[in-house]
Protein backbone atom coordinates (compact mmCIF):
# COMPACT_ATOMS: atom_id res chain seq x y z
CA UNK A 1 0.00 0.00 0.00
CA UNK A 2 1.63 3.45 -1.45
CA UNK A 3 1.81 5.88 1.83
CA UNK A 4 1.67 9.54 1.32
CA UNK A 5 1.94 11.65 3.66
CA UNK A 6 5.25 14.00 4.81
CA UNK A 7 5.50 13.68 8.84
CA UNK A 8 4.56 11.01 11.20
CA UNK A 9 2.88 11.73 14.52
CA UNK A 10 4.81 10.43 17.88
CA UNK A 11 2.08 9.23 20.32
CA UNK A 12 2.29 7.50 23.78
CA UNK A 13 -0.24 5.71 24.98
CA UNK A 14 -0.76 4.59 28.83
CA UNK A 15 -3.16 2.53 30.30
CA UNK A 16 -4.74 4.79 32.82
CA UNK A 17 -4.36 3.27 36.65
CA UNK A 18 -1.38 0.99 35.27
CA UNK A 19 1.35 0.32 37.64
CA UNK A 20 4.02 0.51 36.41
CA UNK A 21 2.60 2.44 33.76
CA UNK A 22 1.63 0.02 30.89
CA UNK A 23 2.59 2.40 27.73
CA UNK A 24 3.59 2.08 23.85
CA UNK A 25 5.13 4.80 21.76
CA UNK A 26 4.14 4.75 17.55
CA UNK A 27 4.67 7.19 15.10
CA UNK A 28 1.92 7.14 12.71
CA UNK A 29 1.23 8.49 9.21
CA UNK A 30 -0.54 12.56 9.42
CA UNK A 31 -2.74 11.16 7.20
CA UNK A 32 -4.08 8.22 9.31
CA UNK A 33 -7.70 8.81 10.55
CA UNK A 34 -8.90 7.76 13.91
CA UNK A 35 -9.88 4.41 13.12
CA UNK A 36 -6.61 3.58 11.60
CA UNK A 37 -5.16 5.27 14.92
CA UNK A 38 -7.48 3.11 16.54
CA UNK A 39 -6.41 -0.02 15.06
CA UNK A 40 -2.66 1.25 15.77
CA UNK A 41 -3.26 1.10 19.20
CA UNK A 42 -5.23 -2.08 19.41
CA UNK A 43 -2.36 -3.82 17.54
CA UNK A 44 0.46 -1.98 19.62
CA UNK A 45 -1.17 -2.49 23.12
CA UNK A 46 -2.13 -5.86 22.39
CA UNK A 47 -5.95 -5.69 22.44
CA UNK A 48 -8.09 -7.88 20.15
CA UNK A 49 -10.40 -5.41 18.43
CA UNK A 50 -13.56 -7.39 19.44
CA UNK A 51 -14.94 -4.36 21.37
CA UNK A 52 -16.33 -0.85 21.03
CA UNK A 53 -13.87 2.33 21.32
CA UNK A 54 -13.73 5.58 21.33
CA UNK A 55 -11.71 8.63 21.52
CA UNK A 56 -12.18 11.83 23.27
CA UNK A 57 -10.55 14.92 22.71
CA UNK A 58 -10.65 18.32 24.69
CA UNK A 59 -12.29 21.18 22.33
CA UNK A 60 -9.43 23.59 21.15
CA UNK A 61 -10.40 27.16 22.82
CA UNK A 62 -13.93 26.31 24.32
CA UNK A 63 -15.10 24.20 27.28
CA UNK A 64 -15.92 20.53 26.79
CA UNK A 65 -14.93 18.07 24.44
CA UNK A 66 -15.52 16.15 21.24
CA UNK A 67 -16.19 12.13 20.88
CA UNK A 68 -15.26 10.39 18.11
CA UNK A 69 -15.39 6.89 17.36
CA UNK A 70 -17.42 3.64 16.85
CA UNK A 71 -20.01 3.25 17.78
CA UNK A 72 -21.36 5.65 15.30
CA UNK A 73 -24.41 6.95 16.45
CA UNK A 74 -25.61 10.35 16.20
CA UNK A 75 -23.44 11.79 19.17
CA UNK A 76 -20.45 10.99 17.78
CA UNK A 77 -18.11 11.56 15.15
CA UNK A 78 -16.75 9.14 12.87
CA UNK A 79 -13.83 7.30 13.55
CA UNK A 80 -13.13 6.14 9.80
CA UNK A 81 -14.03 10.13 8.39
CA UNK A 82 -12.17 12.34 11.05
CA UNK A 83 -8.12 12.96 10.41
CA UNK A 84 -6.09 13.02 12.93
CA UNK A 85 -4.04 16.12 12.02
CA UNK A 86 -7.91 18.44 12.23
CA UNK A 87 -7.84 17.69 15.87
CA UNK A 88 -4.38 16.78 17.36
CA UNK A 89 -1.15 19.27 17.20
CA UNK A 90 1.33 20.27 19.31
CA UNK A 91 -0.64 22.63 21.07
CA UNK A 92 -3.55 20.33 21.68
CA UNK A 93 -1.77 17.37 21.73
CA UNK A 94 -3.83 15.56 24.40
CA UNK A 95 -6.76 12.74 24.12
CA UNK A 96 -8.19 9.93 25.49
CA UNK A 97 -9.32 6.18 24.16
CA UNK A 98 -11.38 4.10 25.50
CA UNK A 99 -11.63 0.42 25.04
CA UNK A 100 -14.39 -1.99 25.33
CA UNK A 101 -17.32 -0.17 27.63
CA UNK A 102 -17.71 -3.17 29.35
CA UNK A 103 -13.98 -3.58 31.17
CA UNK A 104 -13.54 0.40 30.46
CA UNK A 105 -9.75 0.57 29.57
CA UNK A 106 -8.66 4.04 29.57
CA UNK A 107 -5.76 5.11 27.73
CA UNK A 108 -4.15 8.62 27.77
CA UNK A 109 -2.95 9.83 24.44
CA UNK A 110 -0.19 12.17 24.28
CA UNK A 111 1.45 13.49 21.07
CA UNK A 112 5.00 13.62 21.88
CA UNK A 113 6.71 15.18 18.64
CA UNK A 114 5.80 15.46 14.98
CA UNK A 115 8.57 13.89 12.61
CA UNK A 116 9.70 13.92 9.33
CA UNK A 117 8.86 10.77 7.90
CA UNK A 118 11.92 8.59 7.14
CA UNK A 119 12.00 7.22 3.24
CA UNK A 120 12.63 3.91 3.90
CA UNK A 121 10.83 3.32 7.03
CA UNK A 122 6.84 1.75 7.15
CA UNK A 123 4.64 3.26 9.49
CA UNK A 124 2.70 2.67 11.91
CA UNK A 125 6.04 1.55 14.37
CA UNK A 126 6.27 0.63 17.51
CA UNK A 127 9.54 2.48 19.10
CA UNK A 128 9.34 1.65 22.91
CA UNK A 129 6.85 0.18 25.39
CA UNK A 130 7.21 -1.09 28.71
CA UNK A 131 4.54 -3.92 30.12
CA UNK A 132 2.45 -6.76 28.59
CA UNK A 133 -1.24 -5.68 28.10
CA UNK A 134 -3.92 -6.92 30.51
CA UNK A 135 -5.60 -10.25 28.39
CA UNK A 136 -8.62 -9.38 26.64
CA UNK A 137 -11.97 -9.46 28.74
CA UNK A 138 -10.14 -10.22 31.55
CA UNK A 139 -12.31 -7.78 33.56
CA UNK A 140 -11.01 -4.49 33.91
CA UNK A 141 -7.88 -3.01 35.24
CA UNK A 142 -9.22 -3.75 38.86
CA UNK A 143 -9.55 -7.28 37.85
CA UNK A 144 -6.76 -7.72 36.33
CA UNK A 145 -4.50 -6.74 39.34
CA UNK A 146 -6.32 -9.41 41.24
CA UNK A 147 -5.73 -11.82 38.86
CA UNK A 148 -2.27 -11.03 38.88
CA UNK A 149 -2.19 -11.44 42.81
CA UNK A 150 -4.00 -14.59 42.04
CA UNK A 151 -1.13 -16.00 39.72
CA UNK A 152 1.65 -15.43 42.90
CA UNK A 153 -0.16 -18.02 44.87
CA UNK A 154 -0.89 -21.67 43.01
CA UNK A 155 -2.68 -22.47 46.54
CA UNK A 156 -5.21 -19.92 45.93
CA UNK A 157 -8.19 -21.64 44.72
CA UNK A 158 -9.11 -19.37 41.76
CA UNK A 159 -5.02 -19.92 40.66
CA UNK A 160 -5.94 -23.00 37.71
CA UNK A 161 -8.47 -20.99 36.56
CA UNK A 162 -6.90 -17.54 36.44
CA UNK A 163 -3.77 -19.33 35.19
CA UNK A 164 -5.61 -21.04 32.39
CA UNK A 165 -7.76 -18.02 31.15
CA UNK A 166 -3.91 -15.78 30.95
CA UNK A 167 -2.11 -18.77 29.63
CA UNK A 168 0.90 -20.37 30.94
CA UNK A 169 3.15 -18.12 29.22
CA UNK A 170 1.77 -14.68 30.04
CA UNK A 171 4.69 -12.69 31.61
CA UNK A 172 2.80 -8.98 32.96
CA UNK A 173 6.62 -7.51 32.29
CA UNK A 174 7.31 -8.89 28.85
CA UNK A 175 7.35 -6.68 26.27
CA UNK A 176 9.36 -6.01 23.22
CA UNK A 177 8.24 -3.82 20.52
CA UNK A 178 9.97 -5.36 17.69
CA UNK A 179 7.45 -7.84 17.68
CA UNK A 180 4.26 -5.69 17.39
CA UNK A 181 2.81 -6.33 14.13
CA UNK A 182 0.06 -4.04 12.42
CA UNK A 183 -2.22 -4.61 10.61
CA UNK A 184 -3.91 -2.68 7.55
CA UNK A 185 -6.49 -0.64 9.08
CA UNK A 186 -8.44 -0.42 5.63
CA UNK A 187 -8.16 -4.54 5.85
CA UNK A 188 -9.32 -4.19 9.76
CA UNK A 189 -12.36 -2.29 8.40
CA UNK A 190 -13.55 -4.25 5.75
CA UNK A 191 -13.54 -6.95 8.38
CA UNK A 192 -15.57 -4.93 10.72
CA UNK A 193 -18.03 -4.45 8.12
CA UNK A 194 -17.81 -0.79 8.20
Amino acid sequence: MAQRFKNVYQFKITLKDSKPPIWRRIQVPESYSFWDLHVAIQDAMGWMDYHLHLFTIPSAGSPGYIEIGIPEGNEYLKSVQEKIKDYISLEHPKLTYRYDFGDDWVHSVVLEKILPREPQQEYPLCVAGRMACPPEDCGGIDEYYRSMDILKDPQNEEFDFIADWFGKDYDPKQFDPRKIVFDDPSERRKMSGL
